[in-house]
């Protein structure tokens, strides 16, 4: 040091003699300065100290790692980077108060600096022993004073103070300042938590389109730069501006084995990004994203030179194919120079204090493509209170695209759906497995083709039921695979059910015309290859073009995430639109169709002749064919009329009614399930004659008797 007195040149060479860790500034590289301070024990000596050091105190009882001595008002560091100015502590004096400044980077480390300063500190007059984690000497000596400090603690609990840092010098806004003179503990935090990148750079590219869209093309390929614009950086960060609508801000780690979290901010979409020092702070913004360390040891590990972490922001860039929404018309795009996946510490982006119509949900998308190809996958999305978070294991482009919101319901009406849905449910499940109980019992009995329909559409719907009441518990595993398998299976099952719906309807007005006796080779086994494949073979083409995932249920008045419920389900609306709903269109026309002519059919049995002297039976057609109400699905109808002031009465009727279709079914099976007895003229040990009917097969021929 310039003004080192000669008695502390030669302090400094005693103690290099002994410990051989002590060195000048212009001796140290910045390496060892960082590891003096990184090994918890420091002294840190002012250039006005005088006298000397006993070697064994020094090495037995203090065990004090390195010696940096430090000049006071020094001018030195101005010729350093920042982050050699932040790893170096400083000392300035002011009408003889000399106050300590200290990093971030020192407080981080957690361990304790020793500042000496005065004279005649040798050992007869001084007794320095290690005052212990709670930094307190026992000395009368006044020649010589030393201040422990507690990087872990001195400044913990001190917040920026703005009023008393405005006036620092540009290298020292940053510093917490303590006044070493002081026994007290005190602190001036002048570390602004809200930091402006050091450098501006502006890009001659053009992103845009002729249509004032950003071309997600070049937006990718600008991504994809940033590795070289890493290395032009001189400082530790650049705002980085393209054009109008993108602007991004650049973060380099230097030292790869001190990268940590690193936060980035901003208030709107016309705000510069900011880099962030606490999540604290983080919380006060409207938009905000967390790259966590695994990211920069991931980085590191695929041997990127220089780590770094950038976050860009496009404003009005192309809609995908889908035209989708996308919330704040903002798409933020994270790169590090390397490709990270597979994150267990995600990376979260956060939009807190936003309006919005829709449901939201966070999807990312890789930059393959002239347009984005949006997914949800790695994505899980979280809406609070106050917004929206998104988790991504991965790093790439992200957004958050709105679904529109369907007419919704009251709170109350959602819950009371809810629970009515699942108790009616788990009914029909355990009804349903009655039948399935009572039709394994009598199954040495050959079943009749209504019976075989019937019992395929009870097992369509009893794992239809079972795939719904797991869904929700799917879906908050958060696990995008298996997320979509379930969605995929439960859609299958509700096609399938539809289908054996048409397929009872086709039996029933096959027999109607036959007579009851039809003559189609292998009839149940083709109907049931129909029932069963064609279904599946809708459930494969959406699994395989990626329309199935998560999706948010929500309803009116509801601002917490606890009250809305995820499910697995198919994520395009228009989809859903073409496919179930078209599809049970056509079905509930023809079944309803032919419950009309079964109706009529046995409204005409009562008026043949004999029909009061059987009019018993016929009340039990009456009954059995009800229950093709719902062996029909016709309930299912009450779908068509949820809108406007019918909604709830309708979703009400369509909910109870399809929540206990298996408790319907097990009673229509129950009631008109016959073993009729053989004719008087066969043996009663002719069991091979005896058919399980059931529907209107359950009586005697009841087509002959309206034929005739």
């Amino acid at each position: 040091m310039t003004r080192l007195s000669w008695t502390a040149w030669v302090l400094l060479v005693s103690i290099l003699q002994i410990s051989g860790e002590t060195k000048t500034l212009k001796n140290y590289n910045f390496m060892d300065i960082r590891k003096c301070f990184q090994e918890k024990k420091s002294f840190v000596v002012v250039d006005s100290f005088y006298g000397n050091i006993s070697a064994k105190p020094y090495r037995n009882q203090t065990q004090v790692n390195c010696t940096v001595f430090v000049e006071t008002n020094g001018t030195e560091l101005e010729n350093y980077t920042r982050s050699i100015q932040d790893t170096w502590p400083k000392i300035k004096s002011n009408s003889s108060i000399l106050k300590l400044h200290i990093s971030k980077w020192h407080l981080d480390q957690g361990g304790r600096m020793y500042v000496l300063y005065g004279k005649f500190c040798n050992r007869t007059q001084f007794n320095f022993t290690d005052p212990g984690e709670n930094c307190v000497f026992n000395t009368t000596n006044t020649e010589c004073q030393i201040r422990c400090i507690n990087t872990s603690t001195v400044c913990k609990k001190s917040t920026y103070s703005e009023d008393s840092c405005h006036n620092m010098a540009p290298d020292l806004r940053n510093d917490y300042i303590i006044d070493i003179n002081s026994t007290t503990a005190n602190c001036v935090n002048c570390n602004n938590p809200v930091k402006k990148p050091e450098e501006k750079k502006v890009l001659n590219t053009t992103l845009t389109s002729g249509g004032g869209e950003i071309n997600a093309a070049k937006a990718v390929e600008l991504i994809k730069d940033l590795r070289n614009l890493a290395a032009d950086i001189n400082g530790s960060s650049a705002e980085i501006t393209v054009g109008e609508g993108v602007k991004g801000v650049l973060v380099k780690e230097t030292h790869k084995d001190e990268v940590a979290e690193v936060l980035f901010a901003y208030q709107s979409p016309n705000d510069s990004i900011n880099i962030i020092d606490n999540t604290e702070t983080l919380k006060t913004f409207s938009r905000a994203v967390t790259v966590p360390k695994e990211a920069f040891d991931k980085a590191v590990a695929q041997n990127v030179s220089i780590p770094f972490a950038a976050v860009f922001r496009f404003i009005n860039m192309a809609k995908d194919e889908k035209n989708s929404t996308v919330l704040g018309n903002e798409v933020l795009a994270i790169e590090m120079g390397a490709t990270i996946a597979n994150l267990t510490d995600n990376i979260n982006i956060v939009f807190t204090n936003m309006t919005y119509r829709g449901i939201p949900s966070c999807h990312s998308w890789n930059g393959e493509g002239s347009l984005p190809n949006w997914t949800s996958d790695g994505c899980v999305t979280y809406i609070t209170e106050h917004g929206i978070k998104c988790q991504c294991s991965h790093l790439t482009f992200f957004a958050v695209l709105m679904t529109p919101l369907n007419e919704t319901i009251s709170a109350s009406d959602f819950k009371n759906l809810t629970v009515i849905t699942q108790v009616g449910c788990g009914l029909s499940m355990f009804f349903l497995a009655i039948v399935l109980f009572m039709h394994f019992l009598s199954r040495r009995i050959k079943a009749s083709n209504a019976t075989n329909i019937l019992i395929n559409l009870v097992c369509a719907l009893f794992l239809l039921n079972l795939t719904f009441l797991v869904n929700n518990y799917v879906a908050n595993l958060n696990n995008s695979v298996g997320c979509k398998i379930m969605a995929a299976l439960m859609h299958y099952f509700m096609l399938a059910t539809f289908t054996w719906f048409a397929a009872q309807a086709f039996h029933l007005c096959l027999s109607l015309y036959t007579g009851g006796k039809i003559a189609i080779h292998r009839y149940i086994l083709k109907i049931a290859i129909t029932s069963w494949v064609l279904p599946s073979v809708i459930g494969i083409v959406l699994l395989s073009i990626g329309k199935y995932g998560e999706q948010v249920i929500s309803y009116q008045n509801t601002g917490n995430a606890a009250d809305n419920v995820m499910m697995c389900w198919i994520t395009d609306n228009s989809v859903h639109l073409i496919i179930n709903i078209g599809y049970y269109a056509l079905v509930f026309l023809f079944t309803f169709t032919t419950f009309i002519i079964m109706m009529s059919w046995l409204c005409c049995l009562r008026n043949v002749k004999g029909a009061k002297a059987k009019g018993n039976q016929s009340s039990i057609n009456i009954i059995s064919v009800m229950g093709l109400c719902f062996m029909l699905g016709i309930t299912w109808g009450f779908a068509f009329f949820a809108y406007g002031v019918f909604q709830v009465p309708a979703l009400y009727l369509f909910t109870v009614l399809n929540s206990f279709q298996g408790f319907f079914l097990f009673i229509y099976y129950y009631k008109t399930s016959r073993i009729l007895p053989p004719p008087s003229d066969v043996k009663s040990s002719s069991v091979s004659n005896i058919t399980d009917k059931t529907s209107l097969s359950s009586f005697t021929n009841p087509y002959s008797t309206w034929l005739s």
